[in-house]
């Protein structure tokens, strides 16, 4: 694979977003059957729809712009206004969403403690609401798999279907952010259709590790999904001639996750160089890198990461702050081969001069 082009041949490691269409993606876009999806009657996606539904084991699936979207249908679904949603600290859906779960849903979020973005079947008996008058109603347990700011960390089996049952116990539906599911399943070796076999709903995201250029899909039952379609309107995600999007997708299930072994086995690679540099400090540690990012933490002479990566960027490669002095790397689809010895060489600059 080649890198991703930039003005200045940037390497960007911001994000498994930044990834391309590769030719042949875009050869099947090209020769996608087109129809239009809000009148229901696009073809592309109506066959991803299907496809994702099987692969995760669920009823019915359905194509949406953004991860972000597939989320806020899941719990405009399940929820009413008032009730409340429990979910890890760091998810994505507290810190990336816009606020959107108050904003469209009118709904609260009971932060959970746990390591690396995972809780536990304690956690969710203890902050289940008493049903009264006073209290928000304790309505979804969200759970996010791999974990973005817990450093890519994957729930095992066991698990997952703990909090799910325990949430089941006071009657509670679960969510699954997957859009780094495929990601945990690799990892894992488990397959989706196991891991969701206890949620109500999940999202997945195509346009990620497995390198399309746009688009989720929410999956569920078939009356959760066809309320969710009602939703997707009103929140403005009615494409039309989608089909372009949605094979692209398709041709990414067929033929990128395999290959997502190759980002976690650099992600640790790279780590590895990382932790040889004094003053950076690979957190998560090495030993507990399992998919494609690398966080790591920096001596406060190196500054605040977002200086720090303001001069990485001018040696040449791109990453994110994710927080006053965290940095977070992300391997993917467009990666070089050169891309260890790049990013190092890079790092050791900043921190030399």
């Amino acid at each position: 694979m080649t890198a991703r082009i930039t003005p200045m041949n940037v390497l960007d490691l911001r994000s498994d977003t930044v990834t391309q269409p590769t030719p042949e993606m875009r050869i099947a876009m090209m020769a996608a059957p087109l129809g239009d999806d809000v009148l229901g009657d696009e073809p592309t996606v109506q066959a991803l729809e299907r496809k994702i539904a099987l692969m995760l084991g669920k009823e019915a699936g359905l194509f949406v712009p953004s991860g972000t979207m597939a989320n806020q249908l899941a719990i405009r679904g399940h929820c009413e206004a008032g009730d409340e949603i429990i979910a890890h600290g760091e998810s994505h859906i507290i810190h990336y969403e816009t606020g959107a779960p108050a904003a469209l849903s009118g709904c609260m979020i009971r932060p959970l403690d746990g390591p690396r973005g995972i809780f536990n079947a304690d956690s969710v008996h203890a902050a289940i609401r008493h049903r009264d008058i006073h209290s928000p109603r304790s309505r979804l347990v969200v759970a996010e798999n791999t974990h973005n700011r817990g450093g890519g960390s994957v729930w095992t089996l066991e698990q997952f279907r703990s909090v799910a049952a325990a949430a089941r116990e006071h009657e509670l539906s679960v969510h699954v952010d997957g859009a780094r599911l495929f990601n945990a399943c690799v990892v894992a070796g488990y397959s989706p259709r196991a891991f969701l076999e206890s949620a109500d709903t999940a999202s997945v995201c195509f346009s990620k590790g497995l390198g399309a250029p746009v688009g989720s899909a929410l999956v569920g039952s078939s009356a959760f999904i066809e309320r969710a379609r009602r939703f997707r309107k009103m929140f403005g995600g009615g494409m039309r001639q989608s089909g372009f999007l949605a094979a692209a997708a398709i041709y990414a299930l067929d033929h990128h996750i395999d290959r997502l072994s190759e980002d976690h086995a650099r992600a640790k690679t790279l780590a590895v160089q990382i932790a040889k540099i004094p003053g950076l400090t690979v957190d998560p540690p090495i030993d507990q890198i399992e998919s494609n990012m690398v966080f790591f933490s920096l001596h406060e002479k190196y500054g605040d990461a977002r200086d720090f990566c303001a001069k990485l960027h001018q040696s040449g490669v791109q990453m994110i702050p994710m927080g006053a002095r965290r940095v977070r790397a992300v391997m993917h689809l467009d990666v070089p081969n050169d891309v260890i010895e790049r990013a190092a060489n890079a790092l050791i600059r900043v921190t030399s001069t």
